[in-house]
């Protein structure tokens, strides 16, 4: 017998007042152990190959320095325009602004070639109207037709916020909408934006200041943009954001046993070991947020998707280890096999991708399941005997 609080014998459980609990485990990580498992042998060949391939990728995944200009131009003056606007508004009262911050990958220097998009977060005094939005959103391109009377801009509407959109270059500025701390208790969804968006704008001013503080690193910034690339090839990984590739990122370089960064392959190949090991799945301490109080990193995914996420990283990795299979994965040659999905062939290895461990029952098992239910709870109970 165990005592309370006691680890047992394989140190996964541990006993309470309601039995025993099985308790999160960290996936395998070789480079929190290398000391234990030595290298036979050095593969700098293929190392060199691999971090020369992620350099030239990065390199096309780049924005060129023209979309660059075009897009720090139109942020800069978005900026002092609502700055402006929050220092004196005049006959604009559909709103009071706060602040202007820059976030997202424009700000952090992580930007993909062809998304030619920058973020800010404006932080209202007044109460986050949807119609009130709708007329800053005008209120911005009158006041850019007039400080660039060459230039034509218009504003949309999105999800939360309006985008600033250049006629000329194709430059865009999406303005997300949020508001201070006491206006929260005051939301009304029909006529604001709801709670859960307003949040999500104000995480996002954390994570760029713990990014600038934590991750402003060239090789975290390199492993971002190519994840990302690699994130919205390959159907499986679809469901990690940016925030989960920034900080995956950020820990596959600093975070292992002597204080010294990965190289740029190394840290490449730990991300899909890593998630292959089950980093994002039930069960799994995972990476702790850095900006939710240490929660788990992927508490927000589906069982579906931390299973398609395991799945697709194993063949991929497994992919990594034959060849040049590494050029599929970065995008630097064409998929034609369809790698996460069919079987492809390596220096003459067949690959086969990894099969779901987790499916959602059908409809019909749910229904069968549900009368059965019923059907055990209408069933008459046995009268018990009367003692003699």
């Amino acid at each position: 017998m165990h005592e309370k609080g006691r680890r047992n014998n394989r140190g996964n459980f541990h006993r309470h007042s309601g039995g025993y609990h099985n308790l999160p485990r960290p996936p395998f990580d070789i480079y929190m152990v290398e000391d234990y498992f030595p290298k036979v042998s050095s593969p700098k060949e293929i190392d060199s190959a691999l971090t020369q391939a992620i350099l030239k990728r990065n390199s096309d995944l780049t924005p060129s320095p023209e979309e660059q200009t075009n897009l720090v131009n139109l942020v800069s003056k978005t900026q002092m325009v609502l700055e402006n606007l929050a220092l004196c508004p005049g006959t604009f009262d559909a709103c009071l602004i706060e602040e202007v911050r820059c976030i997202g990958s424009f700000k952090k220097g992580t930007m993909l070639a062809g998304r030619n998009l920058a973020d800010l977060v404006v932080i209202l005094k007044t109460l986050p109207v949807l119609e009130a939005i709708k007329s800053l959103g005008v209120k911005v391109v009158d006041e850019l037709m007039k400080m660039e009377s060459g230039m034509v801009f218009r504003s949309e509407v999105v999800d939360g916020g309006f985008d600033i959109i250049s006629q000329m270059n194709g430059a865009a500025v999406r303005c997300l909408i949020a508001t201070i701390p006491p206006n929260m208790r005051k939301i009304d969804p029909s006529i604001h934006l709801s709670i859960k968006i307003l949040q999500r704008h104000m995480a996002a001013i954390r994570h760029v200041r713990w990014f600038e503080e934590s991750a402003n690193l060239t090789t975290v910034k390199v492993l971002i943009r190519v994840l990302r690339d690699v994130c919205n090839r390959f159907e499986g990984l679809s469901a990690l954001s940016p925030w989960m590739i920034d900080v995956l990122a950020h820990y596959s370089v600093t975070f292992r046993n002597p204080q010294q960064l990965l190289p740029l392959n190394s840290a490449f190949k730990r991300v899909l070991q890593l998630l292959a090991g089950g980093v994002f799945l039930p069960g799994s301490t995972g990476i702790p947020d850095p900006c939710e109080n240490g929660n788990p990193l992927h508490a927000g995914l589906t069982l579906v998707q931390q299973d398609a996420i395991c799945m697709t990283a194993q063949t991929l990795l497994r992919i990594l280890c034959y060849g040049e299979g590494y050029k599929v994965i970065l995008g630097l040659e064409p998929d034609v096999y369809g790698i996460t999905v069919n079987m492809s062939v390596w220096d003459s290895v067949v690959v086969a991708p990894s099969n779901a461990a987790f499916e959602l029952p059908s409809k019909e098992d749910e229904t069968e399941t549900e009368m059965t239910e019923v059907q055990a709870e209408n069933k008459p109970k046995s009268a018990s005997p009367t003692p003699t």
